[in-house]
């Protein structure tokens, strides 16, 4: 499963990140393998708001496609 087919409420694990580009961009807001975060909101055609030690964090559909994730 990708970070964009989370739902609303959900706590997610990111297990994968393949994209050397995309894992650096990922680095830089603070995302790694093996966090955990919750899904604060999902923007109907719109980014993925993720939540991660009380920082909000919103996500492009684009980068969101290419994050592993599975339910924690």
């Amino acid at each position: 499963m990708t970070l964009d087919r989370v739902k609303r409420g959900q706590f997610i694990k990111i297990t994968a990140i393949p994209d050397d580009m995309v894992r650096a961009q990922a680095i830089r807001f603070g995302i790694a393998v093996g966090e955990v975060v919750s899904c604060e909101e999902v923007v109907p055609a719109g980014p993925i708001v993720i939540c991660k030690n009380k920082q909000q964090l919103a996500l492009g559909r684009g980068l969101a496609r290419q994050i592993g994730v599975a339910p924690a």
